[in-house]
This record gives C-alpha cells, structure tokens and sequence, in this order.
C-alpha cells in the first residue's frame, strides 16, 4: 500500500535541487533514505548510489551494487529539459515505493515532484529535520 503522502526534509529537497545543478545539463539520480510511518512516508536524506552514470538524456546506477538497506524509499533525478513528468523510461525503471524528479531551473521546491509507480502525482510537505 501506497502512504497517503510524503513529508521531506528541507535538506534533501536542497540535497536534491543542488546536486541536480552541480550535474546540468546531465542527468544526475540519488537515493532516498527515510522510513515509512503509519500513513506517510518520510524523506530524511539522500544518498549517491554506487557507481551512478549520469549523462545528457540518462541517469542510471547498477541495482546489484545496493546493499539491503530497507531505508531506500526510491530515488530522485533531475530532469534538464524543465519537464516535471516522469518519462516511460523513468517509469519502467521505477525503484522503491517513490521517484522525485527534479526539474530544470532547480531553484525551489516548486520544482519538484514525487510520484507512484504508476505515475501518479504523490502530495508532499516539507519540513524541518524532525518537525510534523
């Protein structure tokens, strides 16, 4: 089952957003550790996964370099062409329970967005490190 809705920490959203400029105009990808709890998930960090390639038009990292971590809720990529919509290739790669993509100019949290597998939009709040 799906959470209802997803609360970031403001660190990984700027975690997120400043990697996702440092890589422009490649594609960069991270990991999301957080925990679920009761009817929502939550985003405490990112992390960069083993051997990430990051190129123009892809991002993409081998599965079975992951160790069992069951804190990975999913993954983040940016998105250069500005496009907040995940792709059918970042859709039939979906990782974990969720998908942030971040979206060129990578200024705010207005370019964000998390999705399902399906891909669905997901509703998120953000928040300071331990606040509701």
């Amino acid at each position: 089952m799906m959470a209802k809705y997803v609360v970031i920490y403001r660190s990984a959203v700027e975690s997120i957003l400043s990697y996702a400029k440092a890589l422009h105009p490649r594609e960069g990808v991270l990991l999301l550790r957080g925990k679920v709890d009761k009817d929502r998930i939550v985003i405490k960090e990112v992390v960069i996964p083993p051997l990430a390639a990051h190129g123009r038009g892809f991002s993409n990292f081998p599965l079975h370099m992951l160790p069992n971590d069951f804190s990975i809720m999913g993954t983040a990529h940016s998105h250069p062409s500005g496009l907040l919509r995940p792709s059918i290739e970042d859709l039939n790669h979906f990782y974990g329970r969720l998908m942030i993509i971040a979206a060129h100019p990578y200024e705010s949290e207005r370019q964000i967005a998390i999705f399902d597998k399906d891909g669905s939009t997901v509703k998120y709040v953000v928040s300071f490190e331990g606040g509701k």
